[in-house]
């Protein structure tokens, strides 16, 4: 069974070190050092990583972030490179399933914030397994958009989803499509089709976590 999520986190880890601390990243306000930080959280603080998606506890989880952010970056580029096998987001048995999106998402974060990047060219069999993906977050993100969407991965699938009204194409790689449906729409190269406005305010809407 292919490991992408462990490649990805190589990859990331790679380019975390190549580009220093305070490299920009798509995610506003975050540098390099940020982002490395939030990783850790997630998978080496249980007592705070529920702060990533509960605003009650969203305050603590700041604050253990910026904690961890202070410490010397090539020691915490280390503990994202090699996650603890305690962790239930990073043991064996949860690592495919719970990190690939993460960290897929976090590499192109880091690689598409510079200067020119284009696309990467991704295997087939990780084009699926993001379409999977892709097909869940359409459904979840887009359930209460104004528009009758269709969303479509030539060569993968389609899907339709939203609340009715003027209809509107999303189509692009599985890749660019969970990109897209993660709140990243100005870096995600994927082509609407249908009314402008309608175009506009999808681009422009919240989505994602």
């Amino acid at each position: 069974m292919p490991r992408y999520a462990r490649a990805e986190r190589e990859a990331l880890a790679d380019l975390l070190l190549a580009l220093g601390p305070d490299a920009p990243t798509i995610n506003e306000g975050w540098a390099t050092r940020d982002l490395a930080a939030h990783l850790v959280l997630r998978e080496r603080r249980p007592d705070a990583a529920g702060g990533i998606v509960l605003p009650p506890l969203r305050g603590y989880a700041e604050k253990v972030r910026r904690r961890l952010a202070a410490r010397p970056y090539p020691d915490l580029v280390a503990q994202v490179r090699r996650p603890p096998l305690w962790s239930p987001v990073s043991n064996p048995v949860t690592d495919e399933p719970a990190n690939l999106m993460e960290f897929f998402i976090h590499h192109e974060d880091v690689r598409r914030a510079g200067s020119g990047w284009q696309p990467r060219d991704l295997p087939a069999d990780l084009q699926g397994a993001l379409w999977r993906r892709a097909s869940s977050m359409a459904r979840l993100a887009l359930r209460r958009f104004p528009a009758d969407l269709y969303v479509q991965a030539p060569g993968h699938g389609e899907l339709s989803v939203g609340r009715g009204g003027e209809r509107l194409r999303v189509v692009g790689p599985p890749a660019e499509l969970v990109l897209f449906l993660s709140g990243r729409q100005r870096v995600a190269r994927v082509q609407l089709d249908g009314p402008a406005e309608a175009a506009r305010r999808l681009r422009a809407a919240r989505l994602g976590m």
